[in-house]
């Protein structure tokens, strides 16, 4: 399962929106990637979150496989989309 989004916010992903994507993909069993600008990372390390930097305009797609993978992925939707990071792409 994957869902890509546009970052629209203007700084970008930067620390205090990463940890709450990293916090939100800590809470499921499934491994979380997120890929952007040809880097694959997991979503469950800020460090790993942060080396994407990820700036406005950019895309990164979110992709889970596993038993919670659905729910992690309309979790993180959820973030990109009430906190104005980005909306969904393509």
């Amino acid at each position: 399962m994957q869902k890509t989004f546009k970052v629209t916010s203007d700084t970008g992903i930067h620390a205090r929106p990463a940890t709450a994507l990293v916090n939100t993909s800590n809470k499921f069993k499934t491994d979380v990637f997120a890929e952007s600008k040809g880097k694959k990372v997991t979503m469950k390390s800020i460090l790993g979150v942060l080396s994407l930097g990820l700036e406005e305009n950019d895309v990164i797609t979110f992709s889970a496989e596993g038993e919670d993978a659905a729910e992690a992925i309309a979790a993180l939707e959820e973030i990109m989309t009430k906190e104005g990071l980005g909306e969904l792409h393509g």
